[in-house]
């Protein structure tokens, strides 16, 4: 069993996360400068990337769970036929 090979994917997830959450923040406040509007966009911008970076994770992390698992259970099956 390759280590990385299996829970990389897992430790990525909360990496796309914070950078989803900080590039959304820093857009908001970005457009804040240019727009006279602070705090607004920044706040907006801020919870924009913890949504759709919460969505994203949640989605992820349910599907490599169902791959995990898949897996799993095909490996007892072909141990017990063995």
């Amino acid at each position: 069993m390759n280590l990385a090979k299996d829970f990389g994917p897992f430790l990525t997830l909360g990496l796309q996360l914070a950078i989803s959450v900080v590039a959304f923040f820093f857009l908001g406040y970005w457009l804040d400068g240019k727009l006279g509007t602070w705090p607004w966009l920044t706040i907006i911008g801020a919870f924009l990337g913890a949504t759709g970076g919460l969505i994203k994770f949640l989605r992820e992390a349910i599907a490599l769970g169902r791959k995990a698992d898949a897996e799993f259970k095909q490996h007892e099956k072909s141990s017990r036929e063995s």
